[in-house]
């Protein structure tokens, strides 16, 4: 994939989370949408499928978000972010269920976008 193309994507997705941030709620304590889906920004070739796994940055992040999801508020809203986000950015969704068991992260919030985050 040409230099131009990436750089098309990365901006691409940048303008979508500026989106997807405007339409989330997001919880008065703990981290909120924007914050979550800034730390995962560097999983978006993995999600994409222009990678075959999630860089150790993206781990890392996974990671990040994971310990700040520490109450049913945040995790709720987080779930609801993710889902609002994996629609908008067209994200693989077998990508994005896959990303706990590659990061080795045990993720407290569901990574489907077709979960029902009320439950």
């Amino acid at each position: 994939m040409g230099k131009n193309t990436m750089s098309c994507l990365v901006l691409a997705f940048g303008l979508m989370i500026i989106l997807v941030l405007n339409a989330s709620a997001s919880p008065s304590d703990g981290i909120t949408c924007e914050e979550a889906l800034r730390q995962l920004i560097t999983c978006n070739l993995y999600f994409l499928g222009f990678r075959p796994s999630p860089s150790p940055i993206c781990c890392k992040g996974v990671q990040n978000v994971s310990q700040q999801a520490n109450t049913t508020t945040i995790r709720r809203s987080l779930c609801e972010c993710f889902e609002t986000a994996a629609k908008a950015f067209q994200i693989i969704p077998q990508r994005l269920k896959q990303l706990p068991q590659l990061c080795k992260v045990i993720v407290p919030v569901p990574l489907d976008p077709t979960v029902d985050c009320n439950t």
